[in-house]
This record gives structure tokens, sequence and C-alpha cells, in this order.
């Protein structure tokens, strides 16, 4: 257990990426790790598999013409607000259904439930040690939005402080505060695999 959990440190904390010389291959080599930010915030694979795809759309049709060096936080700028987006659509929608009327259709079907249950990873079921992410997994999900945005951006995206603090939309200090108490509660939550 030890050694899964310092493989993780290690490869969260020495990962850093080098600047793609187009577009192309940014999007190519962020495509997965959107995709489980996304994932991870909405519990919903075609929800995150939309959200990534239109972060990705917007960020060719607005911002192509930017520096290399932009795309990172840009892209996850558009990613994190497009996540909350569709977290507020499905709490709406969550509402209107039981405000009308009992989640039946004209033929007495049920409804669509539009906060579905969380059936854990998905995807990400592949990892090397199947367990250890499922419980890292569900700590990540158990944190406070922003700090579990914080979290993703400066410990699995690799952002430094400045652009993180420019993607949430917050001060540098802020981010710091965020990622203090993240940290804390993963440690906390995740003791048994030190």
């Amino acid at each position: 257990m030890n050694t899964t959990a310092a493989t993780l440190d290690a490869n969260l904390l020495d990962d850093t990426r080098e600047t793609p010389a187009t577009l192309d291959a940014f999007l190519a080599q962020v495509e997965r790790r959107a995709f489980r930010m996304a994932e991870l915030q909405l519990r919903q694979r075609e929800d995150a598999m939309d959200a990534v795809q239109d972060a990705m759309l917007r960020l060719v049709k607005h911002y192509r013409d930017k520096p290399a060096t932009e795309w990172a936080p840009l892209f996850w700028g558009i990613l994190r607000r497009r996540v909350v987006d569709l977290q507020r659509r499905r709490k709406v929608r969550s509402i209107v259904v039981g405000w009308l009327g009992g989640g039946r259709d004209d033929n007495g079907d049920d409804l669509p439930v539009w906060e579905p249950p969380d059936h854990g990873p998905g995807p990400l079921e592949r990892l090397h040690d199947v367990q250890s992410y499922a419980d890292m997994a569900a700590a990540v999900r158990q944190l406070p939005q922003r700090q579990r945005e914080a979290f993703i951006l400066r410990m699995l995206e690799g952002l430094d402080v400045a652009e993180t603090a420019r993607v949430m939309g917050c001060s540098e200090g802020s981010v710091k505060t965020h990622l203090s108490r993240a940290m804390h509660h993963l440690r906390d939550q995740l003791e048994d695999w030190r």
C-alpha cells in the first residue's frame, strides 16, 4: 500500500508538462485528464464527455490564435465553467421535475432521473491499483467544490498558483488556502494508504 501512495504522490508532484507545438497536440495531450476531471465533478460519463467536447470546441473557436503557453489555463477555465453550468442545469431540472408532479410522463412511464447515482470511478478502473484509485476518487469527491478544483488543477494538472487563480477566478492566496485544506482532508481520509 505504501508504494502505491508513494508512486501516486511522486507522479502528481513530478509531473511537469511541456507546451505542445500545435493546438491539436495540446488537445490530444489534455483530453484524458480533462475527462477524468469532469467525470469526478459531474459523476456521469456522458455529461463529462459533453463538457470536455464543449470546452475543446470553445478553445479552438475563440482562442486558437493565443500563445501556446496560455492554452492550458484557458482550457481549464472553460472546462470548469462548463462543469458548473451542467451542475446548475441538473439541479434546476431536478427541482422542476419534482415540483411538476411525480416524475411520470403522459404514458405513466417514469421520467429520467436527473440526479443519477454514483456508480464508482468508471473508466479509470484500469489503474494499477483499483482500490487505491477508488478511495482517492471518493475522497476527492467529498471535498467542497473550490477545494476540489484547486486540488485537481494544481496537483493533477500541474498548473502553477497564478494560473490556477486565474482559472478559478480568485486570488493566489485563496488557491493556497483551498489547496492546503484539500490536502489536509485527503491526508485524513486516505490515512490507511500511507
